[in-house]
C-alpha cells in the first residue's frame, strides 16, 4: 500500500517541486547582462503567505474530489468441481459493492452502490471484462508456476486500481501476490514494475519483455477501470453517506486514519493564512 501512495501522489510531488523552483528563481535572479536583481526574501510577508497557499492548493489536490476503483482478483491454478477457480471482488472508495466468480460468471451486488451498478446496462459489460481478466490471469499463472517455488497449488492474487479526480485518471496500477507473497508492483502511468519479494525478480524480467501483457494491464486499470470509475461516480455521489467495509477498508488506500490527517492539516494550513492576513493587512 505505500508502494501505491507513493506512485499516487508523485504528481502532487512535482507540483510542489516546481513551485518551490520558481520561489528559489525569484530569490537570486540576475539580469541578462549580469548584474544582481534585488533579491526576495522568503521569509516576507507576501511570499510567505504564498508558500502557505501552494501548500493549501497542493493539499487540496491530493485528498478533495478524487474517487478510487478497485477489483481484487483471487485465482487458483485448480480447483475441486464445484469449487470457482477464480473469484472477484470489486471497491469503490474503500466499499464493497460487487462480488464474482467463475462458477456463476455473475456479477454479485452488494449494498446500495451494488443495486444501482446491477441496473445498468454497464453491469454486463463489465461481467465479461470481469471473466476475460480472470481467464488472462490464470494463463499468467500457469506461465509463471515453474518459477514458483512452492508445495501445493499455486495461487495469484491480482488488484487492479485506479483513481479519478477532475474528469481524468490520475493513478494506475496493478499488485500481485504469488502464493500468499506479495511480488510485483505495476504502475501503469509510466509502465514501470516495482519488485516487492526478490524471489519475484525473474517474474519481473519475463513479464516486462512481454510488452502486450504490460499494455494490456494499462489499458485495463487507465481504460476500462478509468472509463467504470466515472461511470460509478455518478452513483456514489447520488447516494447517501456511505459505510466503510470493517474486514476489507484496511486493504485499501486511503483509509480513514490518513483522511482525518490531511484534514487536521487543511484546518493547520487554513488557520495559518487566516492569521497572516489579519497581522500584517
Amino acid at each position: 500500500m505505500g508502494l501505491r501512495l507513493c506512485i499516487l501522489k508523485r504528481g502532487s510531488e512535482k507540483a510542489v517541486t516546481s513551485s518551490l523552483s520558481i520561489l528559489e528563481r525569484a530569490e537570486g535572479q540576475r539580469s541578462p547582462a549580469g548584474t544582481s536583481v534585488p533579491r526576495v526574501s522568503l521569509t516576507s510577508h507576501p511570499v510567505h503567505l504564498l508558500c502557505h497557499l501552494l501548500l493549501l492548493l497542493t493539499a487540496l489536490q491530493i485528498g478533495v474530489g478524487a474517487h478510487s476503483l478497485c477489483f481484487d482478483f483471487a485465482i487458483k491454478s485448480w480447483s475441486r468441481p464445484g469449487q470457482p477457480w477464480c473469484k472477484a471482488q470489486g471497491f469503490m472508495n474503500k466499499n464493497i459493492f460487487l462480488q464474482y466468480d467463475s462458477d456463476s460468471n455473475m456479477v454479485k451486488p452488494v449494498g446500495l452502490l451494488g443495486k444501482k451498478v446491477n441496473a445498468t446496462s454497464t453491469c454486463g459489460e463489465l461481467t465479461q471484462k470481469l471473466g476475460e481478466v480472470g481467464q488472462n490471469l490464470r494463463m499468467l499463472l500457469l506461465d509463471i508456476k515453474p518459477q514458483i517455488n512452492t508445495s501445493g497449488p499455486s495461487t495469484l492474487q491480482a488488484e487492479m486500481f485506479c483513481q479519478r479526480e477532475a474528469e481524468r485518471c490520475t493513478g494506475a496500477s496493478w499488485q500481485f501476490v504469488i502464493s500468499g507473497e506479495e511480488s510485483l508492483l505495476f504502475d501503469a502511468m509510466n509502465m514501470t514494475w516495482t519488485v516487492i519479494n526478490h524471489e519475484a525478480s525473474k517474474i519481473k524480467e519475463t513479464q516486462k519483455k512481454d510488452r502486450g501483457l504490460e499494455k494490456y494491464f494499462r489499458k485495463l486499470s487507465m481504460g476500462d477501470c478509468n472509463h467504470w470509475l466515472g461511470k460509478f461516480a455518478e452513483h456514489w455521489e447520488a447516494m447517501p453517506e456511505p459505510t466503510v467495509s470493517p474486514v476489507n477498508a484496511s486493504n485499501i488506500p486511503w483509509s480513514s486514519s490518513s483522511q482525518q490527517t490531511l484534514t487536521m492539516i487543511l484546518g493547520v494550513l487554513i488557520l495559518l493564512v487566516i492569521m497572516e492576513i489579519y497581522i500584517y493587512r
